[in-house]
């Protein structure tokens, strides 16, 4: 009886450890595996408590659906606010002043968007106005299902619209440079893979996360991140998925977890994955992140909600140009 009764004290402590579903986008995924190890230590020793954060990772927007339809998120760490405004929007599950709760516009972190090209730069890739020449072949994923291609395509359409003059001659710009990428992956990383892997491809267009891994993974194919001369400012957000944290019993737990990627330790794990940390004190460590000249959606596009109708929305640019299946 008394090794009964133990084995039930056993069992009740163990189901009164703390479980939290982390629902990200695909080029996260290593960043969060060393976060999640991180605060669950931090989290022994402060609360007393052990915690697992599981993951799940995809494109942005999938993602933000699997949310809204049933995906029991705690927290949402995605490529952009729209799939956190679709979510808060939709389910109702996540309230409308998130972006308020912390720090930096709920900012733990930002990327921009540079190009990765192979040894030598054989096909002579410096700027934006390179990826539209005849034969050059663009590895990019589609915006219509991944985050990270949205911020690919805004960037390259922004470069377009002020250097170019116009919205006329950015479509005119963008539509030649999506015609020299012959397959559209469904996300970041996946694109990654067809680049690197695959080995597919002149140029591939990314996250600068994305380009620092593929150095690191693949440091003998000598590939080089080109910075190009104007670029987005990345900002992808992170939010308490407050329906499900509620129903959970997980609220505390899950706001210190997100309160946590703004900690020192979180931040340098940040730069270590190729993004960069807001904290001014962790970027100064950090040379592998230059200055570059970049703008954000809202200096071009007034909000992620314009510029999501405009150019992504069924019916939108994105269609208008493609819509012929080129």
């Amino acid at each position: 009886m008394r090794a009964l009764a133990l084995l039930c004290l056993l069992s009740s402590v163990a189901s009164a450890d703390t479980r939290l579903l982390n629902v990200s986008y695909d080029p996260t995924r290593e960043l969060y595996q060393d976060v999640n190890a991180a605060f669950a230590r931090m989290w022994q020793a402060r609360a007393h408590e052990r915690v697992t954060i599981d993951q799940s990772h995809g494109g942005s927007g999938k993602q933000a659906r699997a949310v809204i339809e049933g995906l029991p998120a705690d927290v949402v760490t995605l490529a952009l606010a729209y799939d956190i405004d679709a979510i808060a929007d939709k389910s109702g599950l996540i309230a409308k002043d998130w972006r308020t709760r912390l720090p930096a516009r709920s900012t733990p972190y930002t990327s921009t968007v540079v190009l990765v090209v192979r040894h030598g730069n054989p096909r002579g890739i410096h700027d934006w106005s390179d990826l539209a020449r005849p034969g050059v072949v663009i590895t990019i994923p589609n915006p219509k299902t991944s985050g990270g291609a949205r911020w690919a395509y805004l960037a390259a359409y922004g470069w377009a619209k002020r250097t170019l003059g116009n919205d006329d001659a950015a479509r005119e710009y963008v539509q030649r440079l999506y015609r020299n990428a012959p397959v559209l992956d469904s996300g970041a990383r996946a694109s990654t893979t067809t680049f690197a892997q695959r080995r597919l491809g002149d140029v591939l267009v990314c996250w600068e996360s994305e380009a620092q891994l593929v150095q690191r993974e693949f440091p003998d194919e000598d590939y080089t991140i080109v910075r190009p001369s104007l670029s987005i400012l990345a900002e992808p957000p992170v939010a308490l998925v407050d329906g499900n944290v509620d129903r959970h019993g997980t609220r505390a737990v899950a706001q210190a977890y997100l309160e946590f990627l703004w900690s020192d330790e979180a931040q340098e794990l940040a730069a270590r994955h190729g993004f960069r940390p807001t904290s001014a004190t962790i970027a100064a460590r950090h040379p592998e992140f230059p200055p570059m000249k970049l703008f954000s959606v809202d200096d071009l596009y007034g909000s992620w909600k314009a510029a999501q109708k405009t150019h992504f929305a069924d019916g939108g640019v994105f269609d208008s140009l493609f819509g012929d299946g080129s």
